[in-house]
């Protein structure tokens, strides 16, 4: 299956950014509203608004349907037809894709042993370099992209501008609403640049941009630490939190995701999906969870010196270990991660 449809592939994939952030500019725009209200009833209505999505989220699960390709794996074909034909244009374009599916089905389960419940798969993440290399590349993105520390800058930027030198609270939501904006913009930019520049110039370009503006950012708290109602150190402060987020979003945040997808083969799936996300969230979880004492133990500046040294590694990771994709088939990738 060749990826002239990544272009499709890329844009789906980014909704998923592109929701999340949305959702996360929502709740900042949430809580500048709810900031004028009581204390005791502003929190209580900030948690009461995140309901109403949800329940659009239940609701849209049931009628979601199961993968085709899930199903052509579990040899329920009838169903993966359905399904194609619910989301093809044309019934020959399903009968297509179906074929598509089944030749890669069929080339994975006569290279794997078949189907039995993944083990043929974990045994060749064992003894097949392609594939452990694979697995490895979605593991380290997947954790390069919360250790340098976005989710620092998304939970706590109020408190990274408030101990920069921004003391109106009325400006620190504000704010907080313009890094949103500017976060799910950059995804934007991103689907709009992936397939015609390629995913590893994006990559190499963000983590750069990352790296430069958490130095910036590092740099003022170390020379102006304490600085109270410094204008001009405030504004810097706020430009390099901007560049961050937006570097961060046109490149590493959508395209870690994108990247993944599309080297992992279709029998590795589900488990190269699976243990990239809890990677990913387990990383979320730590950075967000010890920011707090790591500024504690080594100051702002320091916590953000550490950030910018971990973009800094995965710049070198991505320059050294990862290959471009764009216009290859998916069949390859194996092939390609074995002989880089």
């Amino acid at each position: 299956m060749m990826l002239q449809k990544s272009c499709l592939t890329i844009v789906f994939l980014s909704f998923v950014k592109i929701f999340i952030n949305t959702g996360v500019m929502l709740s900042y725009v949430s809580n500048f509203a709810f900031s004028a209200l009581p204390a005791h009833l502003a929190w209580r209505l900030m948690f009461a608004a995140g309901v109403v999505p949800t329940v659009f989220l239940a609701a849209g699960v049931l009628t979601m349907p199961e993968s085709p390709r899930w199903l052509a794996m579990k040899g329920r074909l009838d169903e993966a037809k359905a399904v194609l034909d619910r989301t093809s244009d044309t019934l020959a374009e399903a009968e297509q894709r179906l074929l598509e599916i089944e030749e890669v089905v069929n080339a994975g389960s006569n290279g794997a042993g078949g189907s039995n419940g993944g083990g043929g798969t974990w045994n060749e993440v064992a003894t097949k370099a392609g594939v452990r290399r694979v697995l490895a590349t979605v593991l380290a993105l997947q954790f390069f992209q919360q250790a340098s520390g976005i989710d620092s800058v998304v939970l706590y930027g109020p408190r990274v501008l408030a101990m920069a030198g921004v003391t109106s609270n009325t400006l620190l939501l504000g704010l907080n609403v313009l890094f949103g904006v500017a976060k799910a913009g950059s995804i934007l930019i991103a689907m709009a640049l992936a397939d015609r520049v390629g995913r590893r110039p994006l990559l190499l370009v963000s983590t750069g941009g990352m790296t430069a503006s958490l130095l910036v950012l590092g740099s003022v708290f170390a020379a102006f630490a304490g600085a109270k109602d410094d204008a001009a150190v405030a504004a810097v402060a706020v430009a390099a939190v901007v560049a961050f987020v937006c570097t961060f979003s046109v490149g590493f945040g959508p395209m870690a995701w994108v990247y993944s997808s599309e080297i992992l083969p279709l029998r590795l799936r589900g488990q190269g999906a699976g243990l990239g996300t809890a990677m990913n969230r387990v990383m979320s979880g730590i950075v967000t969870m010890t920011f707090i004492s790591l500024y504690g133990a080594i100051t702002m500046a320091g916590a953000f010196y550490l950030y910018a040294a971990v973009a800094a590694a995965s710049f070198v990771f991505i320059y050294t270990c990862l290959p471009e994709t764009r216009g290859r088939n998916l069949e390859d990738m194996e092939q390609l991660f074995r002989t880089k």
